[in-house]
């Protein structure tokens, strides 16, 4: 059986009060923090921890379950336990509407994906009138019927989030805005040619853990968290003319503000 190199890994310390697999899963953690298991690298295997530490098989798998809860690392049957992949799209506030992309014909995800180097794709798209919620309803200021865009957005052949578009039907019946396709540009662009230049968005941003559904969705892997995004859009008159609630993989993405100093 093979050994691990000397000083890899750290000994356990038999007066601690933390449990032994947590302390296993310390050292694990940091040797990943300091980059000695890269992204995408195998973890040693339970056998190897077994033989380093001198502990139980349940022992290690304890310590990897608590890594997998942390959404480090991620279990492949018949191949072991591998360091996850971090965020590979840059969501950058300040850039991702501006209205260049837009005259180029490029929706936001495009531009991110592009910016990243994947291949972006949406799927599962569904396009309906529907009674708004209450919340999307008071956000819209007081609308009782919407059009709703479903959308799931992929990187690579990866679900990565997924979003619904709620806009007044005042604005949107009739329109591009209200076919599978809007054309180049997306929604924001055909807003714009309606005569509702965009003003400023507001967004609400929270984490938090999956829902059965959004699991299935995203295809998650254990421990994954979600990042969970409610956006606004408003037109220079002021008019609130879109809602889109978001939910996004947290191990896609990077959210990057840039704030003023005054």
């Amino acid at each position: 059986m093979p050994s691990l190199p000397s000083g890899f890994l750290g000994d356990l310390d038999p007066t601690s009060d933390r449990a032994v697999f947590r302390q296993i899963a310390d050292q694990l953690r940091e040797a990943i923090d300091r980059g000695r298991f890269k992204e995408g690298e195998k973890l040693p295997s339970e056998a190897e921890l077994v033989d380093h530490y001198g502990v139980s098989r349940m022992t290690v798998r304890n310590s990897f379950s608590v890594l997998q809860g942390e959404g480090l690392v991620h279990a492949e049957h018949g191949k072991g336990v591998f360091v996850r992949p971090r965020p590979p799209v840059r969501r950058l506030a300040s850039d991702r509407f501006a209205r260049r992309h837009r005259e180029q014909g490029k929706a936001a995800f495009i531009v991110e994906a592009n910016a990243a180097g994947s291949h972006p794709q949406v799927d599962s798209l569904e396009v309906k009138e529907e009674k708004a919620s209450q919340d999307v309803s008071t956000r819209l200021g007081s609308v009782r019927r919407v059009l709703a865009r479903r959308r799931r957005y992929l990187l690579d052949g990866r679900p990565v989030e997924f979003a619904t578009s709620y806009l007044p039907l005042d604005i949107a019946r009739g329109t591009p805005i209200a076919e599978p396709n809007p054309g180049p540009g997306g929604i924001y662009a055909r807003l714009e040619e309606l005569g509702h230049r965009l003003d400023h968005f507001e967004e609400e941003i929270r984490a938090r853990m999956p829902s059965p559904a959004e699991v299935k969705t995203l295809r998650l892997a254990s421990g994954v968290p979600v990042i969970h995004l409610i956006r606004t859009a408003f037109d220079t008159d002021g008019r609130a003319v879109e809602v889109c609630d978001t939910v996004m993989a947290a191990d896609a993405y990077v959210l990057s503000y840039q704030l003023p100093a005054t």
